[in-house]
């Protein structure tokens, strides 16, 4: 990362000052850019003996809503109380002269996020199968919660969510195609955004969605201190347990299924081809013990008690709200506006994400 975008990022002296206010004075102070991230910009802060996580959108122009950070600090200071578990948010600032942008603060989950590979101590059938029955058990306790009563009752309009979607990421698509298309063209987009019209459920249940459901948004307890095993798991393992969800920018009220339908664009069954962006893309969950996409649709319609109609639709338009926020990194890769080595790769993964799409379409990637 260079020395200019961290800059653009961060005024440190300027955010001690904020923190000072609110938080107190303090010995220790140190910024850290996490590097993970595509979207939203992660700072890790060690403020005296506190960690803190700062969530902040990336510099330059944004499309929309993509990047509102103080709607994800409002929907998880509701959250707090539930069983849906997420990180403390502690300070919410809409002052640009603090760091360029708005941003929120929250403390600092320790555990693991399994990113690129599954850890060396959930690597058994067991643990493997408990990871994906408490991420989707999660997403069902998302999908259950009473909106209303946890003062979220106006957080979006849930009527019309699905064809919303449709539109919106159509039109983001539009926004990075301005700049984007003078590089390429991806046709098969056009077509793909075409089917979804036509083949968007008229009506859908309501509920608290998250918006960018998916395993690395989530993180698994860390290991006892103690080294003592879990009984459930055969006394030889620990059994994971899902601690926080993170990434809340796009959480709204809406269809549970689309959240279902995103998840499952990042989930690998043995039989899939070969994943069209492998940098966004882990493979370990091909392994034994994983359950299948249809095991976890499965599960899901259990504990919700909706049915995952029009699968198909659902899997698509993840896929293609995959291909244009690729598209939008894209157009932020050209513009100079992100350091991401992953964003140019995005010329020729944008055009195999509509593929992808056009097989689910077609029936050619089933559940």
């Amino acid at each position: 990362m260079s020395d200019d975008y961290y800059e653009r990022l961060v005024d440190e002296d300027a955010l001690a000052t904020y923190l000072e206010d609110h938080l107190g004075e303090v010995d220790r102070y140190e910024v850290e850019r996490h590097q993970e991230g595509h979207s939203n910009e992660t700072l890790y802060v060690a403020w005296g003996d506190r960690n803190l996580v700062i969530r902040r959108p990336p510099p330059g122009e944004t499309a929309d809503t993509a990047h509102d950070v103080l709607r994800e600090y409002r929907v998880t200071n509701a959250l707090v109380e539930t069983d849906v578990p997420v990180p403390e948010p502690l300070l919410a600032c809409e002052d640009h002269g603090v760091i360029g942008s708005d941003f929120y603060v929250m403390e600092r989950l320790d555990g693991v996020v399994i990113r690129d590979e599954e850890p060396d101590r959930f690597a058994d059938p067991a643990s493997r199968r408990r990871i994906g029955e408490e991420l989707v058990d999660t997403l069902a306790s998302i999908h259950d919660l009473d909106y209303e009563a946890i003062d979220l009752g106006e957080f979006g309009y849930p009527e019309g969510y699905t064809e919303r979607q449709v539109d919106r990421w159509g039109q983001q698509l539009m926004w990075a195609f301005d700049v984007t298309a003078e590089e390429r063209e991806v046709p098969a987009l056009y077509e793909v955004g075409a089917w979804l019209q036509e083949n968007r459920p008229d009506e859908h249940p309501h509920a608290l969605v998250h918006g960018d459901y998916k395993l690395d948004n989530v993180m698994y307890g860390p290991a006892r201190a103690d080294g003592s095993r879990d009984e459930r798991a055969g006394g030889t393992r620990e059994q994971p347990e899902l601690i926080g969800v993170f990434d809340w920018e796009m959480a709204t009220l809406g269809d549970p299924r689309a959240d279902l339908g995103w998840m499952l664009s990042y989930w690998r069954d043995p039989k899939d081809p070969e994943p069209v962006i492998p940098e966004l893309t882990s493979t370990f969950m091909e392994r034994e013990g994983y359950p299948t996409r249809r095991e976890l649709v499965d599960r899901w319609e259990s504990r919700t008690g909706y049915a995952f109609e029009r699968e198909r639709f659902y899997r698509a338009l993840g896929v293609y709200k995959l291909a244009a926020l690729g598209e939008m990194f894209y157009r932020r890769y050209l513009e100079g506006n992100s350091d991401d080595p992953m964003y140019p790769k995005m010329e020729d993964r944008v055009p195999a994400l509509a593929e992808r799409a056009t097989r689910i379409i077609e029936g050619d990637e089933p559940l």
